[in-house]
Order: structure tokens, then sequence, then C-alpha cells
């Protein structure tokens, strides 16, 4: 999930998935407490812009925030990402773990009052792999019968294993286990979508609060498309509304923590992110919160041009890079050298972190000796003396401190390199990575659930995240055979994936650099917002102003 930034533990089998959760707290912008509902309204915080509303072709961390709050699947992730019941009231599994029979609630409702039902969901999956809709997570659906087939145009949506029988039963027929298919009915690319709201909005659908309709907790309105603010509001059409504290919360995008910090500090927010040095001094404040993610923030390159396509290049520019002063100098904020392509914590088997199996050190260690021969060998074998790129990265203060650190670092080491930076506000850093219009950007993935296929899946040959374009042969089948002919086996899967991150590696198809970790404060009023670093951030539901 991009920015995500980023973002369970949960048994899948005999994975056991373990991922980090936190109570953030805040308070209301007033300075008076109670449980009246006048009072509960918190202020929140957001570093970058939202893109989008539309379930089918959101992407990022502050799309799938807002669509979790505002709308709801079959499941619910609470904390620790447990699965708790949405729409669906109880589930029967059958086949051989391949049909599962959902029954759903009565009393659920669209916020305009039309019904929520069974055909809902079949609508809104059905939308999600239709070629035609360009749905970049409509590789999740992969799994589920006929998924691949419709999405590469060669079987007709109708056929997608999943129907309605009746308004409150819905069946969905498997073709292959999906190990971690639970945790992904709670995720928004799974939730309903309102047929009717869909095609009455067309192309509009989902691009400014008005024109969506909410199933969940809240909904969202004042919200343009494009400007920098916007509050959800409780939803009393939702289900389960007499659990829903807040009345409301507002969202600002302060793209500098010195703008958000002055704010938090007058009582205008109550939640705020920490830049390096502010991290440092606010560390033994009662009110600092460090929120650990399932996000690596890695350099990507344009593998479709000449120079990005030599080996020795992209190592040697993954080498010249020291991870620790980064880390340590520039984030300041608890983040960790990235492991590898996969986050540290996400997953274990046999005792042992998926990290601690895959090996990644030569792929994220700093050497600058080795980098500069690296660096001479890959110059002479394009026979050139000079290479020149532009870094893309975002406009955030964090994002634009790491691209200028690499610029410096990739600068002041290889002999011939010039390299650009453009700092641009994340919507558009999103819009060029996906039109491959960069030449490295400084991007970054957040775990969709507590598995180490939610990382390793983007670089698959054809998969629609994969915007560099880095192919292997090697790695494909390995991929293939972790989803398809082993899938039922746990140890033969497992070892797939390591293999798979190995060869990622080894061949410096990316460049790790760090795991990413925000510091915040939180007012310590309001209880019950829970973090969870894999899959959707944060689930507002159970929050309250104390």
């Amino acid at each position: 999930m991009f920015l995500m930034k980023l973002q369970k533990k949960i048994s899948l089998g005999a994975v056991i998935a373990t991922a980090s959760l936190m109570l953030v707290a805040c308070g209301s912008s007033s300075s008076s407490t109670g449980s009246s509902s006048s009072k509960q309204v918190i202020n929140w915080n957001e570093a970058s812009e939202l893109p989008s509303m539309d379930i089918s072709k959101a992407t990022d961390t502050i799309s799938f925030d807002m669509l979790n709050n505002t709308n709801e699947g079959l499941y619910r992730l609470g904390k620790n990402s447990k699965i708790e019941p949405g729409i669906a009231k109880s589930t029967k599994i059958s086949n051989g773990g391949m049909t599962y029979t959902f029954t759903l609630r009565k009393d659920a409702k669209w916020s305009n009052g039309d019904k929520l039902t069974a055909n809902d969901f079949v609508y809104s999956w059905q939308r999600t792999v239709d070629p035609k809709t360009a749905s970049e997570y409509a590789y999740l659906f992969s799994g589920i019968k006929n998924a691949d087939a419709i999405s590469a145009g060669k079987k007709p949506v109708s056929t997608l294993g999943i129907k309605a029988e009746g308004n409150y039963k819905l069946v969905v027929t498997l073709e292959k286990k999906v190990p971690y298919f639970k945790l992904l009915m709670g995720f928004p690319s799974f939730f309903p979508q309102n047929k009717s709201v869909v095609e009455k909005y067309g192309s509009k659908y989902g691009t400014a609060s008005k024109y969506m309709v909410y199933s969940g907790p809240f909904k969202m309105v004042g919200w343009t498309g494009s400007n920098l603010n916007w509050t959800l509001k409780k939803n009393n059409s939702y289900w389960d509304k007499k659990d829903v504290k807040l009345s409301a919360i507002n969202f600002k995008v302060n793209k500098s923590t010195t703008t958000s910090y002055n704010l938090y500090q007058s009582g205008k927010l109550d939640e705020t992110l920490l830049g390096s040095e502010q991290a440092k001094q606010l560390s033994s404040s009662k009110e600092y919160t460090p929120r650990s993610g399932a996000r690596i923030n890695y350099l990507e390159f344009n593998q479709t041009q000449k120079v990005f396509q030599n080996k020795k290049i992209r190592q040697a520019i993954s080498l010249a890079i020291n991870r620790s002063q980064l880390v340590k100098k520039v984030l300041g904020d608890g983040s960790l050298v990235a492991p590898g392509i996969v986050s540290k914590g996400l997953a274990s088997y046999h005792g042992k972190d998926f990290t601690q199996d895959a090996k990644s050190y030569d792929a994220i260690k700093s050497d600058k000796a080795e980098a500069k021969k690296l660096w001479a060998e890959g110059l002479k074998e394009l026979g050139t003396n000079s290479v020149q790129f532009t870094l893309l990265a975002d406009d955030t203060d964090a994002a634009k401190d790491v691209s200028a650190y690499i610029q410096s670092q990739l600068e002041e080491t290889l002999s011939g390199i010039k390299v650009s930076v453009n700092n641009v506000p994340f919507k558009t850093r999103l819009s060029k990575s996906e039109n491959g219009q960069f030449d490295v950007v400084l991007s970054g993935w957040g775990a969709d659930f507590s598995d180490p296929i939610t990382f390793l899946d983007l670089f698959t040959s054809d998969n629609s995240y994969n915007n560099g374009k880095w192919k292997n042969s090697e790695y494909d089948s390995l991929i293939s055979a972790s989803k398809n002919a082993d899938a039922g086996s746990v140890s033969k899967r497992w070892n797939d994936m390591v293999e798979a991150s190995e060869v990622l590696m080894k061949d410096q198809g990316v460049v790790p650099l760090y795991q990413q970790s925000q510091a915040t404060l939180v007012k310590s009023k309001v209880k019950g917002v829970i973090y969870n670093s894999a899959g959707v951030n944060f689930n507002f539901k159970d929050a309250y102003v104390k």
C-alpha cells in the first residue's frame, strides 16, 4: 500500500504473523472534558492529501484509512488485526476450505438509506476485477474462482466466484487456497459498493465526498477532491451506531511538522507527526507515541532506461547509501535500517522471522569502496563516464530530508553522477510512478496484511505496482509456486517466498532503505483508537474522548 505510509497478529496456518498495535490518544480542541456528543470530536493531522475514495481504485494508506472508517466489509479488523464481525454476522467454511458462505446482517444500510445486500458485494468485486476499471488492486483477488482469467480479459466478470443467494447470503468460491483470505475480507478493496450510486456519479464517483455513499461508522463531508481538510461525521445509518461514540473527526493536511506541532501546541490539533529534532526533544513526553510500521521505503529504478538495466549501477547506488546514518541522523524517529524488501516482525515460521530466513545483507549494506568499484565497472559497460538522473519524491518534510540525503551520498561517493531532486505532492508522485514518469523514485509499501506475499507480489513481471518494470523469470516462478502449487503447504510456500526475496535482493531489483516508524504526539484524552501496523492503519470506530 503506497505511502503510505504503508501499517496484525493472526495465525495464517502455521505462519504466525506478528505486528504492533498502538492505542493512539488525542483530544478535542475544547479544554473541557466529558462524554456528551458535542465534546466527542477529535482533530487529526495528515501528512499528505487524500487521493481517492473509490474503493476499486484507491491505492494508498490515507485513502484506505478514510475508506475503512466510512465503510465496512464482511469483517472488521480490530486490535492486533483480530477478525471481528462486520457486515457478515456469521461464516461457514466448506469444501475443504474452498467455499465461504457469509450470512449478512439485515440491519446494514447505506448512508442514503438504501439496504445493503449481498449484491453490493458481488457488484463491487466484479467492478474491481473488471479490466475496464483498471484497478491496481485487482491482483489481490487472485485465488477467487476465475479472478485471474477475468483480469486478463479471458472470461466475463459474471464468472467471478462470488454470488448472492437472496439479499443476505453471499457465497465465495476459491480456485486455490488463500492462507490470508479472512484478512483480505477486512481490507477496503473487498468492501461493498452501491451500484446505483456508482452509475449515478460515473467518472466523478469517489472523487469528492459528495460523490460517494457510506456503509461504515462515519460518513465524509467537506472533501472536494483537492482541498486539504475534511471531516468524518458519525453515520446514523450504520448498523452499530450505538457503539460509535465520536460525533466527528476533523482532518487537516500539514506537510510541515513545524506547522502541525504549532497547531498541536495551540490546541487546534490533537495529533501531530514529529520531525527528527522534534522527536529527540520530545521523546520523554507522556504524549509521545511512536508508531512502528510494517512499511519499507525503497528506491525504485525505471528499468526501461538502459542505465538502470545495468546491475552494477543499481548495486553501486545501494552500496553508496549509509542507511544507519539515514535512520539515526536524518530520520531520528525510531525507523530501522530496512532488513530487506519485507518488513521485520510481519510474519514468522518455525520460530524465525521472515527476515532471518531471507538473508539480504549484501543488498542493504553500505560499502563506499565497493560502490566506487562497481560504479566504474558499470559505467565502462555502458560506454560512458557520467550518469545524470532525477530522484522523484514526496514534498513532505521527511521525504525532502531523505531525498536530499540520498542525493548527497551518491554525489559524494560516485564519480560522474549528477542527481537532481524533484519533490512533488504525494498524489502527483503516485501518478508519475504509476505512469512510469520517473528515473528513480523514493517509494514505499506498507503491508496490506500480515504475510510476506504482500511485499513480494509487487515485483512480479505483470504486477500493476511494478512501476520500475524489473523482470526476473526465476522470481516469477517462485511467486507463482507460492500461490498455486505450494499454497497448501506452509513450509514449501515459505521457502518459495524466502528464495524469491533473495533473488530480488541479489539482483538489486530495488534498493530497500528503511523500515518506517513515525514519532507522534497525541493528546491523552481520547481512548480506543486502534492502530495496526499492517493493512489499514487506523480504526476510529471505538474511539472516544474521556
